[in-house]
């Protein structure tokens, strides 16, 4: 599970002052095509560790499209299923939305899958939910809702997640973002699964497409409802991650 992408922000074109000299319009924006591959120490998706704090490989691909439609899919290795008595070890994230923007501030709007294939869990693991974000300056607040039940919680339907996330550039290639989100898990036999998460994320740009991570997260998730054993799977950590993007 993954975080989704941040909304598209158009330049705007100002008339010079006390000159009747015409301006140049902006240039339109291009399609894109991207890919991105990499590793981190645990994979971690809303607090919550998803490889039992084992390291993990992920990837993806992601095309956006010059009106602002975009489509994109992600893959990570994860352990939770298994340990759940499912059987699949690979979280495929299927997504697709629309960014826009009206003044200074930026939208996005989409669905995205959680896709777990063979996961053998009852209620599935398989998830859809649809989101919608605003952006505005550095900071974006986003809102998310499933559509049927939440990575297999019993009639848990409906459920949702709030999240805000600023991201503020330092200099020399240096990027931090602080976030805070909550996870409510709808259903009368699943409210010990709701939480809030946080995570403060430094990220440095390496050049070539390179770049590391390193982010402390956490959650306040209830002592014995995310665990493994004796693991709580909420409880705070430094992960460290490197990413190639191309």
């Amino acid at each position: 599970m993954k975080k989704i992408l941040t909304p598209l922000m158009l330049a705007l074109a100002f008339a010079s002052a006390g000159t009747a000299m015409a301006q140049t319009a902006p240039a339109a924006p291009e399609s894109s095509l991207s890919f991105n591959v990499g590793g981190v120490t645990e994979y971690r998706y809303r607090g919550i560790s998803q490889s039992r704090f084992d390291p993990a490989v992920q990837g993806g691909a992601d095309y956006a499209d010059k009106s602002g439609a975009y489509i994109g899919i992600w893959g990570s290795s994860i352990k939770w299923i298994k340990d759940a008595g499912g059987d699949s070890n690979a979280e495929v994230d299927i997504y697709g939305g629309y960014k826009f923007t009206v003044g200074d501030i930026g939208y996005d709007v989409g669905f995205l899958r959680y896709e777990y294939s063979g996961n053998k869990l009852n209620p599935s693991a398989n998830t859809n939910e649809v989101y919608g974000a605003v952006t505005v300056g550095t900071t974006t607040l986003k809102y998310s809702q499933s559509t049927g039940n939440l990575f297999g919680f019993a009639n848990s339907k409906g459920s949702s997640y709030l999240d805000m996330t600023a991201t503020f550039d330092l200099g020399d290639g240096y990027t931090f973002a602080p976030h805070l989100g909550y996870q409510k898990v709808k259903g009368t036999d699943n409210a010990k699964y709701s939480y809030t998460d946080y995570a403060l994320t430094l990220t440095k740009d390496l050049g070539n497409g390179l770049s590391a991570s390193a982010a402390i997260i956490g959650t306040d998730a209830e002592k014995g409802s995310y665990v493994y054993g004796t693991k709580q799977l909420g409880k705070s950590g430094l992960v460290v991650g490197l990413k190639y993007a191309f």
